[in-house]
């Protein structure tokens, strides 16, 4: 008889074998583990009592510095929340007894040099929604009172005087404000159009802000189109954003702050209630239409100030003949009425 020989395996049926093999045993230690996750621990003891030090590594090595952010000091806290108390109370004088837009633009031009560029964008009432927000609604998430003061002192100036906050302290708006240069207006219906899209963007960071911390996002922070310029850093798009924004806010007045910005959205709020706001004249209505045509934020209408839409910016005192005289040198004045 013959010998009945055993099939043998071919070079690449051999490798197809101990590839499926190898693959169905990787599998099983992948899976396996994860359908009982009692497989998956292990006790774990630590080999040395202490980390080793530069001697015992030798060579000469040396123990790289610790690179850790200063946490910021009660007393820069204290300082900031009362420079910004002060500066609103200097902005609701500017404004609403002075009538200077030489003194608001100084005002601003202080309050971008430093909440902006020298304190970076960090004293901004407008990111700290998503940190009250979140604080409200979780408890192991604590926030310092120096946020929470940021957060309601420009709202309780609104409380009172309007939106002093929008027209020389907030560094966002400040920034805008300068860059506007050819203003144009804004159509009424595609301006109050374009206005409904802060409540928009207030409610979706409300919603990022409450939900569990695992999918939590702090959008306003994260798409903030000018702190890349006051930190002098930032992602390419987010300064291609901001820069976007202010070359539109050469023509368009504040496009951030009317149609996007969320605090925005809180200040007309309560400015709607404010003890106080900006009239032109509260004395003598000229009704000349000299400040409806000086407002590059659509905040007046039928020649009076629309409080929850004013942002206290005193451009409209500049062009109006009762402010612009106030202002004037007497000689000037005379000039003038020759």
């Amino acid at each position: 008889m013959k010998a009945i020989r055993e099939p043998t395996r071919s070079r690449s049926g051999s490798i197809r074998w101990l590839l499926s093999h190898a693959l169905a045993i990787a599998l099983a230690v992948i899976v396996l583990p994860g359908l009982n996750p009692a497989w998956s621990q292990t006790d774990y003891s630590r080999p040395v009592d202490v980390a080793p030090s530069e001697e015992s590594i030798g060579e000469g090595y040396v123990t790289p510095d610790v690179q850790r952010p200063l946490a910021t000091s009660i007393g820069r806290q204290l300082f900031d929340l009362g420079l910004l108390a002060v500066a609103l109370g200097l902005a609701a004088w500017i404004v609403l007894r002075r009538r200077s837009r030489w003194a608001a633009l100084v005002l601003t031009v202080s309050c971008l040099a430093y909440f902006g560029f020298y304190r970076e964008g960090c004293i901004c009432p407008i990111g700290s929604i998503q940190n009250v927000t979140t604080a409200l609604v979780d408890p192991s998430y604590a926030i310092p009172y120096f946020v929470i003061g940021i957060f309601m002192l420009p709202l309780v100036a609104a409380l009172f005087f309007g939106r002093v906050f929008c027209g020389g302290v907030c560094a966002l708006g400040a920034i805008q404000e300068l860059v506007l240069l050819k203003p144009i207006e804004v159509p009424p219906k595609v301006d109050r159009v374009l206005g409904s899209l802060k409540w928009i963007y207030l409610a979706a960071a409300i919603v990022f802000a409450v939900l569990p911390a695992v999918s939590r996002d702090f959008i306003i922070c994260r798409f903030d189109p000018f702190v890349g310029f006051f930190r002098f850093t930032g992602p390419f798009h987010m300064l291609l954003l901001g820069g976007a924004f202010l070359v539109l806010g050469i023509f368009v007045g504040r496009p951030y702050c009317r149609y996007l910005c969320p605090y925005g959205a809180l200040l007309s709020v309560f400015s709607r209630y404010a003890w106080k706001s900006v009239s032109i004249t509260p004395d003598r209505e000229l009704d000349c239409g000299l400040c409806d045509q000086a407002c590059p934020y659509g905040a007046i209408e039928e020649m009076r100030a629309v409080r929850t839409s004013c942002l206290a910016c005193a451009r409209c005192f500049r062009s109006c003949p009762v402010h612009r005289s106030c202002e004037t040198p007497a000689a000037d004045v005379t000039q003038e009425a020759a």
